[in-house]
């Protein structure tokens, strides 16, 4: 998960995390990786905080397109509105992928 301080969401979204990767039977470490300036914000493509990355891949399927790179609190579409984190779906779409693919 890429972060910057001062951003709540990404504290709340850790045990989210831990949670959806238990129930998956996945026993993985997470990896916190603040971002501290805007040049490394440009360099590692951050869209804000929290970003989940699995296996480098952005839980978000359209991330990839995005080019709005930057210290900022990240925003997610879901179904009640803009959300601090991305939806429970996206989380484990991206950790069955991950699974099935060092299956």
């Amino acid at each position: 998960m890429l972060y910057f301080d001062g951003c709540p969401n990404h504290e709340a979204l850790l045990p989210r995390l831990h949670e959806v990767l238990a129930r998956a039977g996945v026993s993985t470490e997470i990896h916190l990786r603040p971002i501290t300036d805007d040049a490394t914000a440009q360099r590692e493509r951050f869209l804000g905080s929290p970003t989940v990355r699995v296996n480098g891949h952005d839980v978000e399927p359209d991330a990839e397109r995005r080019t709005d790179f930057g210290l900022k609190c990240r925003l997610y579409a879901t179904l009640t509105g803009p959300s601090g984190q991305p939806q429970e779906e996206l989380l484990q779409a991206a950790v069955r992928s991950a699974a099935g693919a060092h299956a």
